[in-house]
């Protein structure tokens, strides 16, 4: 038998290569993915092969992040729950596509991840190898009894490690965890599973990486263009960059200046709230920068459709469903709605805020002589025209009222 294993050379999965190949007999193949973890990645391949691993797949996959992922769902203006900017969500789904790949290539039976059982991300996982590689088994350990007893707690995995001669620094466990991408970092559980902690009180400030806390940000405020073409972003201050150029020089600008802290109590979909701490500095500005566009070149109605769309789309992402036919059908939409999504967004970023400062495009529906106050030399607009159509508006209403009256 074989199995790829999604494997990051912690102790969690460094515990998991070795039990997978004990228990079921198996050939196991590390896959470890690059999707802009800034982990280091230096002696993984090593590790891995020391810990047990027939082969060892270690894959800089940011590029297609960006591009086939990141990128879609701005285009999409996906947000969770009004706050969420679905920075783990959409990772996995590539995650789990490159494990199909592999698992096809070295014609393995099983996929396994470390994911728990009660968390989304066993969901997103496994729906995804569904949707890719219906006849794949996929093996989670932590939902499997003879794991969760050999291992109920952290000290077992380092006496097994040092049983079984597995490479493993044990490091203090730290209050939290994280989990970090191209899009953004996560923190959860831990201290942060009461609700009334403060993660953004002065003490706390140590626990951010990708941002600065806003009050001390710079107290000068910095300018960002952004152009976009067909809803994508294609230059940063008239640079042009590929999606992953994007995503950096954004990450970096919105960190310098403390945008894109979210602190909320999501609903999971296994059924129950959590807590979660997240920065995305570079998504927040793309996210904000887009809708400005947006604004000025899509038609009322069309942007209204997809307005009400956007809590299905976003959901489908939570959820694990990107491959799904639904999530699809919805992108196909997305992409018509993008057509004239194109020109240039200023914005303004001054300690955690982001400000609209201008927008412009030669694909423009917003004109000065219809929409002006004063005299309107175009005559593109006749104000009598509005009685008939208040009166037609009204009319249903005033029939209401008159048959609410009778009762």
């Amino acid at each position: 038998m074989k199995i790829v294993l999604a494997y990051s050379g912690g102790l969690d999965t460094s515990v998991l290569l070795a039990w997978l190949k004990e228990i079921y007999d198996a050939e196991v193949i590390a896959f470890c993915a690059n999707i802009g973890q800034e982990e280091e990645l230096q002696g993984l391949h090593a590790k891995a092969r020391r810990t047990g691993a027939s082969k060892v797949y270690i894959d800089d996959l940011q590029e297609e992040f960006a591009r086939d992922f990141i990128f879609p769902m701005m285009r999409a203006g996906a947000i969770y729950e009004g706050q969420y900017f679905l920075g783990t969500s959409i990772a996995r789904p590539l995650i789990a596509k490159r494990m199909v790949e592999i698992a096809r290539k070295e014609k393995a039976q099983a996929l396994a991840h470390g994911a728990t059982g009660k968390g989304n991300d066993q969901v997103r996982f496994e729906l995804t190898a569904a949707a890719l590689e219906p006849d794949v088994e996929v093996i989670a350990p932590w939902r499997d009894e003879r794991f969760r007893q050999q291992f109920p707690g952290r000290s077992e995995m380092i006496r097994y490690c040092e049983e079984k001669g597995i490479p493993v620094q044990a490091s203090a466990k730290k209050p939290y965890s994280m989990d970090r991408n191209l899009l953004h970092i996560s923190y959860e559980a831990g201290m942060l599973e009461d609700p009334w902690f403060d993660a953004f009180a002065p003490g706390n400030k140590k626990m951010f990486t990708l941002s600065v806390a806003p009050e001390d940000a710079p107290n000068r405020a910095e300018y960002v263009t952004l152009e976009f073409r067909k809803g994508n972003c294609v230059a940063v201050n008239g640079r042009k960059l590929s999606p992953l150029g994007v995503m950096k020089v954004l990450n970096k600008l919105g960190g310098k200046h403390g945008v894109g802290r979210v602190d909320m109590v999501e609903n999971r979909f296994v059924g129950m709230k959590s807590r979660g701490v997240y920065e995305t500095p570079g998504g927040s500005i793309l996210h904000f920068a887009h809708r400005q566009m947006e604004s000025l070149t899509m038609d009322r109605e069309v942007m209204h459709l997809r307005d009400s769309l956007v809590p299905r789309y976003s959901e489908l992402v939570y959820y694990g469903f990107w491959f799904s036919p639904e999530r699809l059908a919805l992108q196909a939409l997305v992409e018509e709605s993008q057509k004239n999504v194109s020109g240039t967004v200023r914005v303004k970023l001054y300690k955690g805020g982001i400000y609209a400062a201008g927008r412009k495009s030669r694909l423009s529906l917003y004109h000065p002589d219809i929409a002006t106050m004063e005299a309107d030399p175009t005559q593109a607009y006749n104000q009598d025209d509005a009685t008939g159509f208040i009166r037609l508006n009204a009319l249903r209403l005033k029939v209401g009222a008159k048959v609410g009256n009778r009762r």
